[in-house]
């Protein structure tokens, strides 16, 4: 099966009823890369990371750009084996986005949910929040309601956490 394109997220928020804005910029792969183009658009930006455990388990981590992770205490918290980042490979496997296109838009591409979807509490104060919209060189900003409607249209449920100064993660009842 080949991975969703653009044009198919799009598609996907137009029949969810899923208002959304995108600008186009120069490719991005990093939070920090992007801090002066983040700086002319509105709301909450985002970070994700694509996580392996020790046991093979796949996570995608949505957060605020900002906001400080520990990703031991996540790990702790979820119950899942140490952290570490997905390889290229697996990333392209299971979500059909390259490194620095990384994006909760590329659940879409996770049919069979084996990823595991993380959210920061914080993106919820933000609106709109952004993402990339399965590439590096465009941000997609949509509101936190329109975010939990595309999720719920996966078939999903995110566990939602807030993070405290140190990165330390509590969970939250969605």
């Amino acid at each position: 099966m080949n991975p969703a394109t653009e044009d198919d997220l799009f598609a996907r928020f137009a029949a969810l009823g899923i208002a959304h804005t995108t600008t186009r910029h120069r490719p991005v792969f990093t939070v920090e890369e992007g801090a002066d183009l983040k700086a002319q658009m509105p709301g909450g930006h985002s970070k994700n990371l694509f996580l392996k455990d020790k046991k093979g388990a796949l996570f995608l981590l949505c957060a605020l750009g900002d906001t400080p992770i520990d990703l031991n205490a996540v790990s702790k918290v979820l119950g899942a084996g140490r952290f570490s980042f997905g390889s290229a490979e697996r990333l392209k496997e299971n979500l059909g986005v390259e490194p620095g296109s990384v994006t909760l838009f590329a659940l879409i591409n996770d049919p069979e949910r084996k990823v595991t979807l993380v959210l920061d509490e914080g993106l919820f104060a933000h609106d709109p929040v952004n993402f990339h919209p399965l590439r590096n060189d465009a941000t997609t900003a949509i509101s936190p309601a329109d975010m939990l409607k595309f999720i719920r249209a996966l078939g999903r449920e995110p566990i939602r956490l807030a993070f405290d100064a140190a990165g330390m993660p509590t969970p939250v009842a969605g």
